[in-house]
């Protein structure tokens, strides 16, 4: 359940290169736009939400793909769950999604929760795109995760998960990006449900990789793709669903409809002060860390879906899976 592989970064982190400079810049003005410029994006506000939509929709395509969306209907509105798809080869029937959800809880512009998680996946989106992968590689934007949504009918990642087995799509791994921005290097900055606490540092400079007992194998492969590869701190826990937080995001749905999933957080609640209020702005992340993570999220993505032969060192990737 705690131990993982390899061991996690300790001491100073290595400066950001040019091309992660560049990567950081993207991010941070996708998480202007998302939470500066558009601000609170729910069902309540839905000129917002419909703004965030055809942001990400648009960014998607600049980069180069083509843009499906799964609409449904909420509260008389038409909520959008955001799709693009690179085909794998050897392995194509076989898919790997990667998630992070694009709503904001009612009063609050959501700047960590969860514009950091879809800023995180429009640079893994435009790092991938022209790559060639052994199994597909999914990139999806979710609808609807927060409440009054969330575990129910309307959640966009359950919508979105249940079609998957309606078409007998064969899900190898889901990640889910979830308020992933915030960092800190102050003894007692990091909380836990009980009884998590006295298995894990109390200081919350680090990135998680988390999920219930099945998908166990998952964290373990991807914390081990992540420390191998990559200089920052982090940690893994495979838990109980039960236990609060574990299932506090898209996974859950995955997890709900037989597929194995993870979140990769920076624990939300039991670290952002700022977490579901007015005070979740731009400014409260930090950009150097989440541009690591990002860069190490590639590292696993890769090792996920496996690299075409022809393209090993793109991104300074390893191997197949």
């Amino acid at each position: 359940m705690i131990r993982m592989p390899g061991k996690t970064h300790a001491g100073p982190l290595p400066l950001l290169t040019d091309e992660e400079l560049i990567i950081r810049e993207t991010i941070r003005q996708d998480i202007r736009q998302l939470a500066g410029e558009i601000g609170e994006r729910n069902v309540q506000t839905y000129a917002n939400l419909s703004a965030a939509a055809d942001f990400i929709q648009s960014s998607f395509e600049q980069t180069g793909y083509q843009v499906k969306r799964q609409s449904y209907q909420v509260a008389g509105k038409t909520c959008d769950n955001i799709e693009v798809e690179i085909a794998g080869d050897r392995k194509g029937n076989e898919i790997v999604i990667i998630g992070s959800h694009y709503d904001s809880v009612a009063g609050c512009p959501g700047a960590n929760d969860n514009a950091s998680g879809v800023a995180a996946l429009l640079a893994l989106a435009r790092a991938f795109c022209g790559r060639h992968t052994a199994r597909s590689l999914r990139f999806v934007a979710f609808v609807n995760e927060e409440p009054p949504y969330f575990r129910t009918a309307k959640m966009g990642s359950l919508v979105y998960a249940r079609r998957c087995r309606e078409r007998h799509e064969k899900i190898f791994a889901m990640i889910s990006l979830e308020t992933i921005g915030y960092y800190s290097q102050q003894p007692g900055s990091q909380h836990y449900p009980f009884p998590v606490g006295f298995f894990y540092p109390a200081t919350g400079n680090f990135i998680a990789f988390v999920s219930n007992l099945p998908s166990g194998w998952l964290v373990r492969k991807s914390v081990a793709s992540f420390r191998r590869q990559v200089k920052f701190p982090s940690q893994g826990g495979v838990w109980p669903g039960i236990i609060p937080g574990i299932g506090w995001s898209d996974q859950w749905a995955f997890w709900r409809t037989g597929y194995s999933a993870l979140m990769v957080t920076d624990t939300a609640p039991f670290r952002y002060p700022y977490y579901h209020t007015a005070q979740d702005t731009p400014d409260r992340i930090e950009y150097d860390h989440l541009t690591r993570v990002v860069v190490g999220l590639q590292k696993v993505a890769a090792d996920l879906t496996g690299l075409h032969p022809n393209h090993h060192d793109d991104l300074d990737l390893l191997k197949e899976s």
